[in-house]
């Protein structure tokens, strides 16, 4: 047994989901190492001080592939974990290869004018309206379009990636339930059928280059096919969203920063560096455990142990970060955690950054008037051990 007792009291509820920098707060002060049990009943210790945060982050004791821990049937994960998010040296520098060439910065920045194109089309679909869900209606459409286009999955099942990916990202750890099993099924089901006419007719999408990769006999596996796609997928716009929809709450709630980035929007870009730091879309890091029996900021952590970095607590702490609970655009360019770093560090971060500089500088140019349309209390956060954001976001234009 762990000495440490697991600390509950103010983690996990309704109020610290909707604001958890104060429990943060705490935890840095009095146990920046903690252990504690999460909501889906394991325990784990939660990392929130941004230097130790940065250290675990680099720590290759920590290891992401658990199936080097455990034995145990856990076939319904398989399929979306043999990818390079759940994988260590050197698997992970091969997998993690396969993709990386799709996500150079040429390749980014000429996605510039057709990012601006799709924003433009969304923009004009809600023009007329006076109160609109940015969620449902702008942040999500956007990103998923565009990972659509890049993967070459047709856009019009869009919708169904968000149902499977809300059932992956809100249940990410433990036994999944009846429905979320069954939406496992239906995606596995989908890609495989996806998988299955882009053999016979490949294109110049990602999907083709992997799959072509594949059967060259580049060691890249049917389970790693299913596991690098799904990861593209999900990761590729659920960050996205909360992004921008966390952007345009964070800039509605300061009206005076709101105003200053309308009247110079040449502040986009450290906007977003902000936004990513003040309210990051990506609240904890993915599980790691313990590779071996280690010391780790005077604690003793057992082979094993799940282990998480509390990336949010880490971009508030006081030590690293200038009156961290001030919200800046003009904030000088922070090293901030939100895309990890290490081997791990978030491939698509300058994509989601591109896709979010555009999508909020455009939206509050095209309706400079925005309101927040609810009070923020009544405001439903996603709920789930990663990502950090609201399910609707009710504005009038």
């Amino acid at each position: 047994m762990n000495p440490t007792e697991p600390l509950t009291s103010s983690l996990f509820t309704k109020g610290f989901t909707e604001n958890p920098y104060p429990a943060y707060a705490k935890l840095r002060e009095e146990d920046p190492v903690s252990y504690v049990l999460l909501p889906d009943g394991q325990y784990a210790w939660m990392i929130t001080r941004y230097e130790d945060a940065l250290a675990a982050l680099k720590d290759q004791r920590f290891i992401k592939d658990y199936t080097k821990l455990y034995e145990e049937d856990m076939e319904h994960a398989d399929v979306f974990s043999q990818n390079m998010l759940f994988a260590d040296l050197p698997d992970h520098k091969r997998l993690r290869g396969l993709v990386s060439k799709a996500f150079t910065p040429q390749i980014i920045a000429g996605m510039r004018d057709r990012i601006q194109e799709i924003t433009d089309e969304l923009l004009d679909k809600i023009a007329g309206k006076e109160n609109v869900n940015l969620i449902d209606e702008f942040a999500f459409p956007l990103p998923i379009i565009v990972i659509c286009e890049m993967l070459g999955i047709p856009t019009e099942d869009r919708d169904k990636f968000r149902i499977w990916s809300n059932s992956l990202i809100e249940n990410p750890n433990g036994e999944p339930a009846e429905d979320v099993q069954q939406h496992m099924n239906e995606f596995v089901d989908y890609l495989g059928k996806r998988f299955a006419v882009v053999r016979e007719n490949p294109g110049e999408n990602l999907i083709s280059k992997l799959i072509i990769t594949e059967e060259q006999g580049d060691q890249l596996t049917e389970q790693e096919l299913f596991g690098v796609v799904t990861l593209l997928i999900i990761a590729g716009h659920e960050t996205t969203v909360n992004l921008i929809g966390n952007g345009v709450m964070a800039l509605l709630e300061h009206p005076k920063q709101l105003q200053l980035l309308k009247s110079q929007p040449e502040l986009i870009h450290t906007a977003i560096e902000e936004v990513l730091r003040y309210n990051d879309p990506v609240e904890f890091s993915t599980s790691r455990w313990a590779g071996e029996n280690l010391e780790f900021k005077g604690k003793s952590i057992h082979k094993g142990d799940l282990v998480i970095v509390v990336l949010n607590s880490a971009n508030h702490d006081p030590n690293h970060f200038k009156d961290p609970e001030i919200f800046d655009i003009s904030r000088e360019k922070s090293k901030h955690l939100a895309f990890g770093k290490g081997i791990h560090a978030c491939l698509g971060a300058p994509l989601a950054r591109l896709e979010a500089e555009i999508a909020i500088n455009s939206f509050i140019q095209r309706y400079p008037n925005i309101k927040l349309n609810a009070d923020k209390n009544d405001l439903e956060w996603r709920s789930g051990m990663i990502v950090r954001g609201v399910k609707e976001l009710p504005v009038s234009l």
